[in-house]
């Protein structure tokens, strides 16, 4: 599955039934809850980074990638807004696109 695919199906269960999908679960509790719960997955991500475990830093970083997407749904950001802004920056240091934003 590519992170396009992933997208689409995100964006497919919105309005969906929340009794029959872990997404649409999400999305009808809001966009605040799809937010800390990507947090909450980032969390276990970095803890598993610093314990240098790459099963469970693979299977976390899923998670992350997953919940990062819909939290990105739940206030209408796509996948491809995303992109659009990695290709902006292309070609451009790290630390005078960071510098840019002060």
């Amino acid at each position: 599955m590519t992170l396009d695919d992933l997208a689409t199906l995100i964006a497919s269960r919105k309005g969906a039934d929340p009794e029959t999908s872990w997404t649409a679960k999400l999305f009808a509790k809001g966009p605040e809850k799809c937010a800390e719960k990507f947090g909450e997955e980032a969390i276990e991500a970095i803890i598993e980074a610093v314990k240098g475990d790459k099963a469970k830093l693979t299977s976390e970083a899923a998670d992350v990638i997953y919940h990062l997407l819909v939290m990105l749904a739940a206030r209408d950001v796509s996948l491809d807004d995303v992109v659009a802004e990695l290709a902006r920056r292309q070609g451009t240091s790290g630390i005078a696109e960071k510098a840019s934003r002060s």
